[in-house]
């Protein structure tokens, strides 16, 4: 046998053994990673509850099988079985169920987080643990613009998730989710992060969604979203589909958001947030390339309000907002975020860009709710829907013109309004081929509507109608 033979041999005898223990080792690795998962599990299940809301809805009137119009004819106005305006409308019990999870205690009470969205209508909400205990829970705080809120419960002993820092997330990096969908107690499922920093989806009004693709259905809401250290790092609160389920795309609030929220809402039941009074817009390439900058690097000022913080500071409309306290800007909806979430009295550093020269205005932060801002207008008949003025941002982002339109707030669930399609941010121009240009306008149109209200929307640029019957 040659010199050349028996090495080939002894190069094949060696490579078994190595080969095995690779294989060997992948397979521990993937034990290990399991085992990982598994570790999560037992840390986070027992802080998880399952929520289940009880309450009442109002309900649409039955359409008469012939229309009003025939029966006007025969019977004039007060036909049988025509609802009369100022009659109180219908209403059933409803059920919803969500998720939440346990993140602090005091005393004799202990807290937990959800979705504001879970806790609609309710009249009676009930928690309960994966060891079967349960428990009668009330509203401590709510904040639909963020879709965060907090309820509490008579128990001590609880065990509390520890925050962990959401900005400290990479894309790629493993999460676990659990919740109850679909009513399926303490499920965990497994992802990545997708991405990081969504804003503009038109699902809350205040946006800095994570990314991830670990499966997120119906009942998920309100649950966390965990690293691999069983550290709270969002709220599984969205998802985007065509079927109503999983489809590989699902968001969460990141833990610093839900986390500010949270403890304001323990505190003092409500949300105060910053207010700089500014108005920006997206910074598009042919803006961007005079400037030496990039598309998105950075967002432009569109306003500054008269009086306001800003304005006081010396900021201008046409500025370029780079950074904010040293963080770089790179779309509007992070600047609200940042700006919402600095504390009234504080001082802020706007890093800019103002006739090619870099600067920094310190800017000392107001409180929002001292502002006198458009407030949500309720009286819209039994349609389901608030509207509001909109804010000067929202005038400049849906293309409207100084007191044109108002702006959809909220469509509660199963309304008209909701069958009908219609969602929160749209703009509404007309009513019945009327202009509306106010809250009031609006309402008073509603209420002399007779049957079916026409609406003139702008979404996304776009102007279509849309129909509501109160049939």
């Amino acid at each position: 046998m040659s010199r050349r033979l028996l090495l080939t041999f002894a190069l094949l005898f060696l490579s078994v053994p190595q080969q095995a223990a690779a294989q060997a080792g992948g397979v521990e690795s993937l034990r290990q990673t399991s085992k990982a998962f598994a570790t999560v599990a037992r840390r986070v299940a027992p802080s998880v509850v399952f929520i289940q809301v009880e309450g009442r809805q109002a309900v649409r009137s039955e359409a008469l099988p012939f229309g009003d119009d025939l029966l006007r004819r025969f019977f004039g106005e007060d036909f049988p079985g025509r609802a009369r305006p100022g009659t109180p409308g219908r209403s059933r019990k409803v059920s919803s169920q969500g998720s939440g999870f346990v993140f602090a205690s005091n005393g004799g009470t202990t807290y937990i987080l959800t979705n504001s969205h879970v806790l609609e209508n309710a009249e009676r909400i009930r928690v309960r643990f994966q060891d079967g205990r349960e428990f009668d829970a009330r509203i401590r705080g709510s904040d639909p613009k963020s879709d965060v809120a907090v309820i509490e419960i008579a128990a001590r002993d609880l065990p509390a998730l520890a925050w962990g820092d959401s900005s400290n997330l990479e894309v790629g990096e493993w999460v676990v989710a659990m919740g109850n969908p679909f009513g399926l107690s303490h499920t965990l499922t497994v992802g990545v992060v997708s991405a990081k920093g969504r804003t503009s989806l038109g699902i809350n009004d205040y946006e800095d969604f994570i990314q991830t693709d670990a499966a997120i259905n119906p009942g998920n809401s309100g649950g966390p979203l965990v690293n691999l250290n069983a550290e709270v790092v969002g709220m599984n609160t969205a998802i985007f589909s065509r079927s109503g389920g999983y489809m590989g795309v699902g968001f969460a609030i990141p833990s610093k958001l839900a986390r500010t929220i949270a403890e304001q809402l323990v505190a003092q039941g409500r949300v105060t947030r910053g207010y700089l009074g500014v108005t920006v817009q997206k910074l598009t390439t042919d803006v961007a390339a005079p400037l030496g900058l990039k598309e998105g690097q950075g967002v432009l000022v569109a306003e500054v309000g008269e009086g306001s913080p800003a304005a006081r500071a010396g900021l201008r409309p046409g500025d370029v907002l780079l950074s904010f306290d040293d963080a770089p800007l790179n779309d509007g909806g992070q600047y609200r975020n940042r700006a919402a979430l600095a504390s009234p009295g504080s001082t802020v550093t706007l890093g800019i860009l103002r006739d090619g020269r870099k600067q920094d205005l310190r800017v000392k932060v107001g409180r929002l709710d001292e502002q006198e801002a458009p407030e949500d207008n309720p009286g819209t008949g039994n349609l389901g829907l608030t509207v509001r003025a909109p804010t000067p941002e929202q005038i400049v982002r849906l293309r409207l013109k100084p007191g044109q339109g108002v702006v959809v707030t909220a469509v509660a669930r199963s309304s008209i309004a909701a069958l009908a399609g219609l969602r929160p941010g749209a703009a509404i121009l007309e009513v019945n081929r009327r202009p509306v240009a106010s809250a009031d306008e609006f309402a008073r149109a509603v209420e002399v509507a007779e049957g079916q209200v026409v609406l003139l929307l702008s979404e996304n640029g776009r102007t279509r109608h849309l129909t509501l019957s109160r049939r």
